[in-house]
């Protein structure tokens, strides 16, 4: 499934990812997902939130710079090979994996993961071929 990710681009300022937290706390909206990457100056944090459009307005009031990106969420088996088994997917159709990360849900006996892929529409399409497609937007955003 589809889904969409936040982006945000945060200085490395004690603070800071307080600041974004709180003020999505302060507006009802849950996170889901988050990865964060940092670099000396600014860090990269990632998130899956279940209002991800107030989110971008909610980010970007706080002066922050933020964008959406279109990524897949999917339910792997959650057993030793289950990881390997799903990359085997991509890899055998030449689709590379830019990132990835794993997220809360509701899905039981499955390891919930966020996949930015090198096409994504074109992994979709794999994934529902192979029909490992069986996600709902509750699944994932938890509205």
């Amino acid at each position: 499934m589809i889904i969409t990710q936040l982006s945000v681009f945060l200085e490395n300022k004690p603070g800071r990812l307080f600041d974004v937290t709180d003020a999505l706390a302060e507006s009802g909206i849950d996170i889901s997902a988050l990865s964060l990457s940092e670099t000396a100056e600014y860090g990269v944090l990632r998130l899956i939130l279940s209002n991800p459009e107030k989110a971008k307005q909610i980010i970007s009031d706080l002066g922050v710079v933020v964008k959406t990106t279109k990524t897949l969420a999917v339910a792997i088996d959650d057993i030793p090979g289950g990881m390997a088994n799903f990359l085997k997917i991509f890899n055998d159709n030449g689709l590379d994996v830019r990132y990835m990360y794993a997220c809360v849900g509701r899905v039981s006996g499955k390891a919930l993961m966020v996949v930015k892929l090198s096409d994504t529409e074109k992994g979709e399409a794999i994934l529902k071929e192979k029909g490992l497609d069986n996600l709902k937007p509750t699944d994932i955003y938890r509205i």
